[in-house]
C-alpha cells in the first residue's frame, strides 16, 4: 500500500490512503494547535476554539452544520489534544464533497459570534466540572503535573474555569489567526475516493486559504525531579498513578515500549493485572500505558483501590516494576507481546477513520509516513535484549506519583517514608 500525497502551493499537506473495496471514506483536517502551544493566560483556548467553530461559519449556522451531515447519514466531530486539533467526518463515498466542504468551512471561515461564545463558555465550564468529578481523569492530570511540573505539557487541555471565563473574542480570533493556517495543517483521507477529484476539491475549498500565521516553535519540555502530588476527594476509592520516563514520539524504540508495556501492565495477562487483581484481589482496575509527545514521553501506571489497601497496592506496583526490570521479560512473554502488538495494530486499522487518524497525525507531528507493512517489519525487528535494557532504564528511574481520594495526604506521607 502506498499513499497519495501532495503539498499545495500555500503549504497545505494532503495525504490519502485509497481503499477501493470500501464504500465509506473518512476525511480529517489536522491542525498543529493544542495546549502545548498556549501561554498561561490562553489556557484552554485551543479546545474552546474547537467548540466555537461548530457554532457558526460565514455560510452555515450551527444548526445547518448539524443538519447537513445528518441528512446524508454522516458522522462529524472534532477533538483537541496537547499538540493537535482534528476536525473529521466519515461518510458514504458519494458524499465526500459535502464532508470536505463542511470541514473546510469550519476551520477557515468561523465567525466567533460573541453571543454564542458566552453560551459555549458555560458548556466548556461544565465539561471542566465533569472532569473534576471523574477521579480517574483527575489523577492522570495530576500525574502530569507531578512528573513535569508547571510546564505546557502538564497543563489541562480544557483549561480552567477562570481561563475559559476570561477568554475574549479578540484572544480567540488572535489565536486562530496565529495557528490555523495551511502550513500548520494536514488534510488526511482514507477510504474510497478518486485522487484527482480530491485534489480538485481541496484546491477549490482550501487553495486560497491564507498562508500567513505563526511559525510554530518546537515544544520544549525540561526534565524536572518527579514528585508526589495529592488531591483530597470524598470518594470511596483511592486512585493511584505512577509515572516513569519514556521516549518522545518518533523514537523507533517506542515499539519496544509497546511490547514490554503489554507484559508489564497493558493486557489482562500482564504481570500487574495478574498480581494485583487476579492473585491478591486488591484492585478492580490496574493497567499501564505509554504516552509519547514530540519532545518527551511517560509510562503511566494506574490503579484504584480502597484507602486501606492503597499503600500495599503502591508497594506491589513498585515491587513488580523492580522485579521485571531486574529479571527482564522471558522470551515467551516477549514473543507473545510482540504478536499482541501486531494483531492490535492490524485490527485497529480495520476502519477508514483509524487509518485517516494514523496517517494524519503522523504526517502533522512527525512529517513522516509509514505503511502497514513497514510498521509490521519494524515490530518484527524489535530485539529481545534491547527491549529488556530499555525497560530496565525506564523502570529503575525515579517515578512520580499522584493520589486522588480520601486520606491521600496521610497515604502520601507513608509513601515518602518508604
Amino acid at each position: 500500500m502506498t499513499f497519495d500525497q501532495i503539498t499545495l502551493p500555500n503549504g497545505l499537506r494532503i495525504i490519502g490512503e485509497r481503499i477501493p473495496h470500501f464504500r465509506s471514506v473518512s476525511v480529517g483536517l489536522w491542525l498543529g494547535s493544542g495546549s502545548q502551544f498556549e501561554t498561561v493566560p490562553e489556557a484552554g483556548v485551543s479546545h474552546f476554539l474547537e467548540h466555537m467553530v461548530f457554532k457558526g461559519t460565514e455560510k452555515r449556522t450551527a444548526r445547518q452544520i448539524a443538519e447537513e451531515m445528518d441528512a446524508v447519514g454522516g458522522q462529524l466531530n472534532a477533538f483537541t489534544a496537547k499538540e493537535c486539533t482534528c476536525f473529521y467526518a466519515k461518510v458514504v463515498d458519494e458524499h465526500l464533497p459535502l464532508a470536505m466542504d463542511v470541514i473546510a468551512d469550519l476551520a477557515v471561515h468561523p465567525t466567533f459570534d460573541p453571543t454564542e461564545m458566552e453560551k459555549e463558555k458555560g458548556v466548556v465550564i461544565e465539561e471542566i466540572a465533569m472532569a473534576e468529578d471523574t477521579p480517574e481523569d483527575l489523577v492522570h492530570e495530576l500525574l502530569m503535573l507531578a512528573h513535569y511540573g508547571d510546564q505546557a505539557v502538564s497543563r489541562p487541555i480544557l483549561g480552567s474555569e477562570e481561563s475559559v471565563s476570561g477568554c475574549s473574542r479578540e484572544r480567540l480570533s488572535g489565536y486562530w489567526a496565529r495557528m490555523y493556517h495551511p502550513a500548520n495543517a494536514v488534510l488526511a483521507i482514507a477510504g474510497n475516493y478518486e485522487w484527482a477529484a480530491v485534489l480538485e476539491l481541496a484546491q477549490k475549498l482550501l487553495g486560497d486559504w491564507r498562508a500567513e500565521g505563526l511559525d510554530k516553535l518546537p515544544c520544549v519540555t525540561h526534565e524536572v525531579r518527579p514528585t508526589i502530588l495529592t488531591k483530597a476527594k470524598d470518594i470511596e476509592q483511592v486512585h493511584i498513578c505512577l509515572g516513569y520516563p519514556a521516549l518522545p514520539m518518533g523514537d523507533e524504540r517506542n515499539y519496544d515500549i509497546s511490547i514490554f508495556n503489554s507484559v508489564f501492565g497493558g493486557a489482562m495477562s500482564s504481570r500487574l493485572f495478574q498480581k494485583i487483581r487476579e492473585e491478591s484481589g486488591m484492585a478492580y482496575t490496574v493497567y499501564s500505558y505509554p504516552n509519547a509527545y514530540t519532545d518527551t514521553g511517560m509510562l503511566s501506571v494506574y490503579a484504584a483501590c480502597s484507602p486501606e489497601n492503597a499503600v500495599q497496592v503502591y508497594d506491589m506496583i513498585r515491587e513488580e516494576a523492580r522485579a521485571i526490570a531486574e529479571g527482564g521479560m522471558t522470551q515467551a512473554e516477549f514473543t507473545m507481546a510482540r504478536e499482541q502488538l501486531k494483531s492490535g495494530y492490524i485490527l485497529g486499522l480495520e476502519s477508514t477513520s483509524a487509518r485517516m487518524q494514523s496517517n494524519g497525525r503522523r504526517l502533522l507531528l512527525m512529517d513522516a509516513t509509514r505503511t502497514e507493512s513497514q510498521t509490521i517489519d519494524r515490530i518484527n525487528a524489535v530485539d529481545y535484549d534491547a527491549c529488556n535494557a530499555l525497560m530496565r532504564w525506564m523502570l529503575t528511574a525515579p517515578n512520580s506519583v499522584a493520589l486522588v481520594g480520601k486520606g491521600v495526604e496521610e497515604i502520601a506521607g507513608k509513601l515518602q517514608q518508604d
